[in-house]
């Protein structure tokens, strides 16, 4: 916000962003800031001990869940999309061209941006594959329109033997620093002399 030539990337995984990180997630998207979030989501805690993390299936068995998994997984392109998130994509890393394309699309986005990256740990999750998921994805081809948020919240829950990746969802919508004034206006507020007005209680 201070420096609006910036382009923000982060870069996370399913736990931190999804779980621990749930409210940030849920406020960055509401405030509609203008970063792109690029989630690497292998479904487990790979940087831990391998427990299960909000987007594991159910019945997943662990080193931790040794019962299975019994928590039904968190459904974070459905989420965002609910939530009001303007441009929703899931990826697979599997297939770098169709990856790079999407992560193109989500940078130049105005917005928060979110690509879920299918991304399998060869660590801790033996279930979900790159074998698995490239049996079961599949690209939206250019019938579909992203625009169609009915049709984006069905897409969002195909999950299973057939999951979809691509642009799920995109909207055009003001961000955060559109809606104010000295974020809007001017220079980036680096480039600014910083003077303090009292009595709106900001530096203008």
């Amino acid at each position: 916000m201070v420096n609006k030539d910036l382009t923000v990337i982060v870069h996370t995984g399913d736990g931190d962003s999804y779980g621990e990180g749930g409210n940030h997630f849920i406020h960055n998207i509401r405030r509609n800031v203008d970063i792109t979030h690029f989630v690497h989501d292998n479904q487990i805690y790979g940087l831990t001990k391998g427990q299960a993390s909000p987007t594991t299936d159910l019945g997943h068995v662990t080193e931790v869940q040794i019962a299975g998994n019994i928590n039904p997984p968190l459904n974070p392109v459905l989420l965002a999309i609910a939530l009001g998130a303007g441009f929703v994509a899931r990826a697979f890393s599997g297939d770098k061209e169709h990856l790079t394309s999407i992560m193109v699309e989500a940078i130049k986005h105005k917005g928060y941006s979110l690509v879920d990256i299918l991304q399998p740990c060869v660590s801790f999750n033996k279930v979900n594959t790159f074998q698995w998921y490239s049996k079961r994805v599949y690209k939206l081809d250019e019938s579909y329109d992203p625009t169609d948020k009915l049709k984006a919240m069905e897409k969002a829950m195909e999950w299973g033997d057939r999951i979809p990746i691509g642009m799920i969802y995109r909207e055009e919508k003001p961000t955060y620093c559109d809606k104010i004034e000295f974020l809007r206006e001017g220079p980036p507020l680096i480039d600014r002399p910083r003077r303090y007005t009292k009595d709106k209680g900001v530096f203008k």
